[in-house]
C-alpha cells in the first residue's frame, strides 16, 4: 500500500506545528499578563501586623494578628 497523500503543509505537517507553536505561545502570553496583574494588585496591599508584642515564635494565633493595610 502506498501513501500517495502525504503533504507536508497540511494540517499533520509544518502548518499544524505552527499552528500549535502560536496557540502555545498565546496561551503563556496571556497566563504571564494575567500573573503579573495579580501581583501588582496585591503588591499595593501589603499586610500589617496589629500587636507585634503579641507575636510569639510558632504560634498559630499570629495568623490572627495580620490585617490589611488602609
Amino acid at each position: 500500500m502506498e501513501n500517495t497523500n502525504r503533504s507536508v503543509f497540511g494540517l499533520h505537517g509544518v502548518t499544524g506545528m505552527l499552528i500549535a507553536t502560536v496557540l502555545l505561545l498565546s496561551i503563556l502570553v496571556g497566563l504571564t499578563i494575567l500573573g503579573i496583574g495579580a501581583q501588582r494588585s496585591v503588591a499595593d496591599k501589603p499586610y500589617k501586623i496589629t500587636d507585634p508584642q503579641a507575636l510569639k515564635m510558632r504560634d498559630t494565633a499570629n495568623a490572627n494578628q495580620k490585617a490589611l493595610a488602609k
